[in-house]
């Protein structure tokens, strides 16, 4: 019988502004995505199994950047699998968690960024080195949804 892993789920948000660039939020240097960049949105919590996922996805963005106006497309846009050390982790384990992407219109609103990161910047996607910006899950994720192949 195969060893099976258990995944947690993040859903992640490309929010992309009327020049089509993407909002991406600082890292927090004590984060996984230290350093590095991450994308608004979180994991589902336990008692949200029939929650629907664009309702999740919007509680979680509303969470990290404030209460934004945004239309999130239902249909997912890419995937990718971030590690998360015991290290880093508030569970004292190492976690595995399957990022699920929508992309979402960003329509107004102020945008102030969770305690969970530290700051933000609109960006271009394919016009910036993502090695450079992206680690793990999230780095697989916008390279899936630019169409970008190894």
């Amino acid at each position: 019988m195969p060893n099976r892993d258990f995944y947690q789920v993040s859903l992640k948000v490309i929010l992309k502004n009327k020049e089509g660039e993407a909002l991406i939020l600082n890292g927090h240097p004590k984060g996984s995505c230290a350093y590095f960049y991450d994308l608004p949105g979180g994991r589902i919590d336990k008692d949200e199994f029939t929650v629907p996922l664009t309702e999740i996805t919007r509680r979680e963005v509303i969470e990290e950047i404030g209460n934004v106006e945004m239309t999130i497309d239902p249909k997912p846009v890419a995937l990718g699998r971030h590690f998360v050390p015991a290290s880093m982790a508030s569970e004292n384990t190492d976690l595995r968690i399957l990022c699920v992407f929508f992309e979402a219109a960003f329509i107004g609103g102020d945008i102030v960024v969770s305690k969970e990161h530290d700051g933000f910047r609109w960006v271009n996607l394919a016009e910036i080195e993502l090695e450079k910006f992206f680690v793990s899950g999230i780095l697989e994720g916008i390279r899936m949804y630019l169409g970008i192949r190894d």
